[in-house]
């Protein structure tokens, strides 16, 4: 009886560890799941960031309620950089060095700009406003090796100057005026080192999206749109809803104007007007407006040589960048 006691204790206890194995084990099992829940959960997250009907690392997805575009800091820590003199001077001339000066030395000329040119007076811009969205758009540039903030910078500077070299503003309106630099402010906004024959030959969302038109201009529209829809970015806030229709109007028509695809047609549209060109007429002067900021956009070609010769590798760096791709992808390589 003893011996059947013992035995029985011992298939008990036996049992018992054998259960408590099967609880910890299943405990095991739950942590493991909630944690499998997670890593899918945010591999989806991450999936869903990077969707794209193409394998090429050139991916999009438009921006979400969530996901608007914002600096990454807000006022108070942008440093401003106090303009001397002779930079404000300099800063009027196609002959200003745009490799001399750090991010926060370019905003605060861009805001001298817009100050300048009476736009912050005439359109009743809030200067914090003025900041902040300066800060949102160079955030909103991305770390290319041609089409980044300093091409922003440099493309703003030419239209800047050639705004007070030619004295544009006794041809333009301050509405025009305001078009034209924003317009020069925002033109690659988001771009992303590929170009339009890479959107459309990979068949990426954007070209997708705009039916293989300027998918990258109107991309760049759409984002600098999206900014000026939140109203601590909104420097229009302040303008009446027509003159803001007619500003929008005008930056979107401006940046459409950039794709290099539409040059020979802007340019035979311009060269007809010129015969008898008429300041008081609207599409000659939008015409203008479109050749102005093409000029900007390509106007490292009249700079000195030491500024304009650094932009030829930083051009050739991204055209192989994408050539890099291209091959990766299996796709055809452009000649040259």
């Amino acid at each position: 009886r003893v011996f059947k006691i013992n035995e029985l204790k011992t298939e008990v206890a036996n049992h018992l560890a054998m259960l408590e194995k099967k609880v910890e084990l299943e405990g095991l099992k739950v942590v493991e799941i909630e944690k499998c829940k997670r890593d899918i959960k945010k591999m989806r997250e991450e999936m869903a960031a990077r969707s794209s009907r193409t394998n090429c690392p050139c991916k999009y997805s438009f921006l979400d309620d969530n996901k608007r575009p914002a600096p990454r800091r807000d006022v108070p820590s942008y440093p401003k950089y106090m303009l001397s003199q002779e930079t404000i001077e300099a800063l009027r001339k196609p002959t200003f060095d745009v490799w001399l000066w750090e991010p926060n030395e370019m905003l605060s000329c861009l805001e001298h700009m817009y100050h300048d040119l009476g736009l912050v007076k005439d359109f009743n811009i809030n200067p914090i406003t003025l900041k902040r969205w300066l800060l949102c758009i160079h955030d909103n540039y991305r770390n290319n090796p041609f089409h980044n903030f300093r091409h922003c910078f440099c493309v703003t500077q030419m239209m800047y100057s050639m705004i007070s070299l030619c004295s544009l503003q006794e041809k333009f309106s301050q509405i025009d005026i305001l078009i034209l630099m924003t317009a020069a402010v925002c033109h690659d906004l988001d771009h992303p080192g590929y170009n339009n024959t890479y959107q459309i030959n990979a068949r990426t969302e954007l070209a997708v999206r705009y039916n293989d038109i300027s998918p990258l201009e109107n991309h760049h529209c759409a984002v600098a749109f999206q900014i000026i829809s939140q109203p601590e970015f909104n420097i229009f806030s302040n303008v009446d809803q027509d003159q803001f229709k007619q500003i929008r109007q005008g930056i979107i028509t401006l940046i459409l104007a950039t794709d290099m695809a539409r040059h020979a047609e802007i340019l035979d549209s311009f060269k007809e007007k010129m015969e008898n060109f008429d300041y008081t007429n609207e599409e000659h002067m939008t015409c203008l407006k479109m050749v102005l900021i093409k000029c900007c956009d390509i106007s490292n070609e009249v700079r000195p040589m030491e500024v304009a010769e650094p932009w030829v590798d930083c051009l050739l760096e991204e055209y192989f960048m994408q050539v890099r791709v291209r091959k990766r992808c299996n796709c055809t390589i452009s000649p040259f």
